[in-house]
This record gives C-alpha cells, sequence and structure tokens, in this order.
C-alpha cells in the first residue's frame, strides 16, 4: 500500500524462482513541512543512472565523508521496504517486529571500508546473532571497474550480492537492495554505514562506518540485555579511515582496471598510501 502523498520505487520481488523477476515495491513518503523524520519519511537524492555512477568522483566521494542534516538516523523511523536475500527470504521493514533488534549494514564487494569491516562483524555475530538479526543489504560498488562494474540489471545485482557473501563467508543473510538502490538511497546512500533497528522500525543507533566494532558491540550489549542505549552515534571518521587503509589496494586491485585511476584522480594522498601498503595489508581477497 502506498501512503497519501508517498511514491512507489521498483526494487526487487519475491526470489520464487531461479529468475528473481521483479515485481514488488519499496514504498516511500514524500516529506512532511517538518523536514525531518518524526515519523516523516525521505525523499531520496541521486536517483537512477546518478545513482549507478561508472566513475568515482569528489563528489561522490565527499557526500560519503558526512551525513547530512536530514539523513535517517537515530529516533527516526525506518521506510517501508520489502527486499529479497539471497538466501531466498525476505528483508522486511513489517518483518523487524519478529526481532529483538536488527542491525542492518550497507556493503559491496568493491568497498575498502565493507572488506575492514566483515570480521568485526563476523564477530558480533557470533556473540549477538542468537538475539538480534543481522543483515547485510548489497548496494552499489563503492569502486567500479573493468572487473566488478556497476550492475546494470537486477539479475547482475543479485549476483554481486551472492559474490559479497562468498567473498566475506558472511554468517548473516544478504540482502539485494534495486537497481536504482532505493533503500539505501533512503538512508543516505552511505557505503558501509550500519543501523541497529528496533522491531518497530525505529532507528536505535547509527554508525558511519561498521568497523566501528566496539561502538557497536556496546551498543548491540545494552539492547540485547533491554537497556536503553546511553551513545545513539558513532561518528568518528580518522580512526575508521586509519584502519582500512591496507584494505584499499586489495579491493581496488579486486574491482579491476579503472578503480586505481579513480582513485587517483580523486584522492591522490590514499591512492599513494594504498600504492605503499599492500605488503602490510591484512589481507589481500580475489
Amino acid at each position: 500500500m502506498t501512503p497519501a502523498g508517498g511514491r512507489v520505487l521498483p526494487h526487487v520481488a519475491s526470489p520464487t524462482s531461479p529468475s528473481f523477476k521483479t515485481s514488488s515495491t519499496l514504498t516511500i513518503s514524500e516529506p512532511s513541512a517538518c523536514g525531518h523524520h518524526c515519523g516523516c519519511a525521505h525523499e531520496p537524492a541521486d536517483a537512477g543512472g546518478d545513482y549507478r555512477f561508472q566513475r568515482l568522483s569528489m563528489s561522490v566521494l565527499m557526500a560519503d565523508m558526512s551525513f547530512a542534516k536530514d539523513d535517517l538516523g537515530p529516533g527516526d523511523i525506518v521506510p517501508d521496504f520489502d527486499l529479497a536475500t539471497i538466501s531466498r527470504r525476505r528483508f522486511r521493514s513489517r518483518g523487524l517486529i519478529h526481532h529483538r533488534a536488527t542491525l542492518m549494514v550497507f556493503g559491496s564487494s568493491t568497498c575498502p571500508m565493507t572488506d575492514n569491516s566483515t570480521p568485526g562483524l563476523k564477530e558480533l555475530y557470533r556473540r549477538f546473532g542468537a538475539r538480534v538479526q543481522f543483515v547485510m543489504v548489497n548496494v552499489r560498488e563503492a569502486h567500479p571497474g573493468a572487473r566488478i562494474s556497476q550492475p546494470d540489471s537486477i539479475e547482475d545485482k543479485i549476483a554481486h550480492a551472492r559474490y559479497l557473501r562468498d567473498l566475506h563467508d558472511l554468517p548473516f543473510d544478504v540482502a539485494v537492495d534495486d537497481i536504482d538502490g532505493g533503500l539505501h538511497r533512503a538512508f543516505g546512500a552511505k557505503p558501509n554505514a550500519a543501523y541497529l533497528i528496533d522491531p518497530d522500525g525505529l532507528i536505535l543507533f547509527r554508525a558511519h562506518w561498521a568497523n566501528e566494532t566496539k561502538a557497536l558491540a556496546r551498543a548491540l550489549k545494552r539492547v540485547s540485555d533491554g537497556r536503553k542505549l546511553s551513545q545513539r552515534k558513532s561518528s568518528a571518521m580518522i580512526g575508521p579511515i586509519v584502519r582500512m587503509l591496507g584494505d584499499i589496494a586489495p579491493v581496488l586491485n579486486r574491482a579491476g582496471a579503472g578503480a586505481w585511476s579513480d582513485m587517483w584522480r580523486v584522492a591522490a594522498p590514499l591512492a599513494l598510501i594504498a600504492a605503499i601498503l599492500p605488503p602490510f595489508s591484512r589481507r589481500a581477497r580475489a
């Protein structure tokens, strides 16, 4: 059902056959006059082809570095969504009620932050997975290249989601956002943000980067114990970036031709550090 004043965005349908044909919808209401998210839903930006960029740009990189004032965060209600997962289940907003809480993480296989965050997320799942639902949502490729380009069909995006799961041997499910990133854009389209959500769809905690393992662990522990959160955001920048520096080169190599040249063009200092660090990188997945 579409709420009054709302609009409907296409997304992945129920995976009832190998083709995963698209037919269902993600419903997002227009923002209200208040301009915030006090039960109002978010109007996503950068729709369509602008979202599925082929070449990394400075504007995209800078947008990744901070949340906009109106991006969804603690105290906001998530928009209605209904996504397929690669395990052929559903990840639905209305299904959140069946879990004490849900940790939703955005990620892609060409995102250095995703590479850096997955060991910590797997450890958090080991500790809290029996009490909290964990889901990674596969979104646009952060550093597309010749080998791993932006998906241009839902079938491609499903294949990317499966690769993401297999690459990191994820023990929890991976959901597939629609081809134009309807859910991702509704949350501000950060490449590896994490959100702890309660059964009613209320965002309890937001981490700008999912490699903020200690902050996520504190939030998960308090929610698992039925206690209120003392901290509702993790907006650290320097620490998360420093931790993922050794992951840049393996990820750009994985993405293929074009990913390195884009990094040199857009963020030469990071490219230089990445070029020096590979021998000391903690891992270099294929």
